[in-house]
C-alpha cells in the first residue's frame, strides 16, 4: 500500500509552485486593505474610498494607511513592520520584481504606508498609532466603505507612551521625534 500511496502523491511534492502568481496576489491583499482615497490604478476594483474622516475628530488628516487583516481597525505597529518588511523585500529583490512586473505596485505599497506615517507624526513628540476600537471592530462585519464603528484616533505622545512603535514607525521611515527618550 505504502508505494501505491508515494507513486500516486510522488508528482505533486515536486510540482512548480506559481511564485509570481503568489506575489501578484500578496500585493493585490495590500491594495485591498488600503484605506482613504483610492488611486485611479487600483486593480481592486470591487473597493472604494472609505475612511475619509479618520482623524477629523483628533484635529488631524489620517485619511489613508492599510487596514488591519480584513479588520477596519488601523493598527500603527503592524502597519509600520510590514511597510517595513516590503521595503526590505524591494531592496532584496528588486530585480525579481521587476521582472515579474510587480515593482512598481511593490513601490506604491510602500509610499502608500509611508504618506500615512508621515499624517500620523503631525508635530515633534506626537505619533498616532491606531484609528478605530479593534474591540468593537471584532463585533461589526461590515465593509469600510459602509463603517458605523468607533473611528477614534489614540495618540501617541510623552503623557501616553509608545517607544516600540515610535521607533518602528518614525525611525525607520524617515521621520524622527525630537525627543524620542519621552517615550
Amino acid at each position: 500500500m505504502a508505494p501505491l500511496f508515494l507513486l500516486c502523491f510522488f508528482p505533486c511534492a515536486f510540482a512548480a509552485h506559481d511564485y509570481g502568481s503568489a506575489l501578484t496576489k500578496s500585493l493585490l491583499f495590500f491594495e485591498a486593505q488600503r484605506s482613504g482615497v483610492l488611486p485611479r490604478n487600483q486593480r481592486v476594483t470591487w473597493r472604494s474610498h472609505s475612511g475619509l474622516q479618520d482623524g477629523k475628530a483628533s484635529g488631524v488628516d489620517l485619511v489613508g494607511g492599510y487596514y488591519d487583516a480584513g479588520d477596519n481597525v488601523k493598527f500603527g505597529l503592524p502597519m509600520a513592520f510590514t511597510v517595513t518588511m516590503m521595503s526590505w523585500s524591494i531592496l532584496e529583490y528588486k530585480a525579481q520584481l521587476a521582472g515579474s512586473g510587480e515593482l512598481g505596485h511593490a513601490m506604491d505599497a510602500v509610499k502608500w504606508g509611508t504618506d500615512y506615517f508621515i499624517k500620523a507624526h503631525p508635530e515633534p513628540n506626537v505619533l498616532y498609532g491606531e484609528v478605530g476600537d479593534g474591540n468593537t471592530d471584532h463585533y461589526c462585519w461590515q465593509r469600510p466603505e459602509d463603517m458605523t464603528t468607533d473611528r477614534r484616533a489614540y495618540r501617541l505622545d510623552p503623557s501616553n507612551p509608545g517607544s516600540d512603535l515610535a521607533g518602528e514607525n518614525c525611525c525607520r521611515h524617515g521621520r524622527r521625534f525630537s525627543r524620542l527618550s519621552l517615550f
